[in-house]
């Protein structure tokens, strides 16, 4: 189960191969055979991709219930850190963990040394389940199938931000009919994809309006350096670019525009019977250090 696990998350019974230390024909075979004993086709293989069929889909959602019982039964009568162990996957927002976990990270591993930790760090909405992640830190409603553990901060302000350079250029925006003479910067998850215009909010819903563009960007860092370099208008949320604003690297435009307030962050992981001894451990060692974090930033 656990190598079917590994091949279904990583999408390749290469990758899955060399993460478990396996040859790939055993790992090819042990997942034939386990197709074999439940009489199901679990992976559609292709020469570019590996896929889930339906069926592959409930299963790996069982295994991991399973799996996840298992690694608490395992550990359900020993104490102490030093009997925590196993992997950790984690995803996060690649400046959250490069300015705020990361640095911290020597101090969980002191606690427990036997954990390793796998942070994804990626600047896209993911799918836990589907993607094998064991939580994440989003804003937003809660999707079924997922809990949560409240960070209880507070709406998200986020700003219109532009800097002086490009105010210099192109004016500072009165009002939205100004907005036809002013580029923005965008951001689409998917390269290719369309990217958003400009959002606002009218006291009832969001509106949106089309903008000359430059430049998409499909994160965050090179977002809000694409604003810092003149290219665009930013909407950003305030706790992101704070500083910049303190020190006049970026100037807010259009305070009456804003876009509607992000709902409060929550550290999200999917709902099993058994959370596993490893994921509680973090869980329960990041939560003051973000609760601390972003009560700083909004203050």
């Amino acid at each position: 189960m656990r190598v079917f696990v590994r091949v279904a998350e990583l999408r390749s019974f290469t990758q899955a191969a060399a993460q478990l230390g396996l040859p790939r024909a055993t790992v090819t075979t042990t997942v034939q055979d386990l197709e074999a004993l439940v009489q199901a086709k679990l992976l559609n293989r292709t020469t570019r991709k590996v896929e889930l069929t339906p069926d592959g889909f409930s299963f790996l959602e069982r295994c991991k219930d399973v799996l996840s019982d298992i690694d608490e039964m395992e550990s359900m009568f020993q104490t102490g850190p030093a009997r925590i162990r196993g992997k950790i996957r984690i995803d996060m927002t690649s400046s959250l963990a490069r300015d705020v976990v990361i640095p911290q990270l020597p101090k969980f591993f002191e606690l427990y040394p036997e954990v390793e930790v796998e942070l994804i760090g990626v600047d896209r909405k993911v799918d836990l389940i589907r993607e094998g992640v064991d939580c994440t830190i989003r804003g937003g409603p809660l999707e079924p199938g997922l809990s949560a553990v409240e960070l209880d901060w507070g709406e998200v302000t986020v700003v219109n931000a532009a800097s002086p350079a490009y105010l210099k250029r192109y004016g500072r925006p009165k009002d939205l009919d100004d907005l036809k003479n002013h580029r923005l910067v965008s951001y689409a998850t998917v390269m290719g994809e369309q990217p958003d215009g400009f959002e606002y909010f009218d006291g009832d819903r969001s509106r949106q309006i089309k903008m000359k563009s430059v430049i998409t960007v499909a994160t965050i860092d090179a977002y809000k350096a694409a604003a810092l370099a003149g290219l665009g208008i930013c909407q950003n949320p305030r706790i992101g670019i704070r500083d910049y604003l303190k020190r006049g690297q970026l100037v807010e435009v259009l305070p009456k525009y804003r876009p509607a307030p992000g709902r409060n962050a929550k550290i999200v992981y999917p709902q099993r019977r058994f959370l596993a001894k490893r994921v509680r451990a973090f869980i329960e060692w990041v939560t003051p250090i973000l609760r601390a974090y972003f009560e700083g930033q909004s203050a």
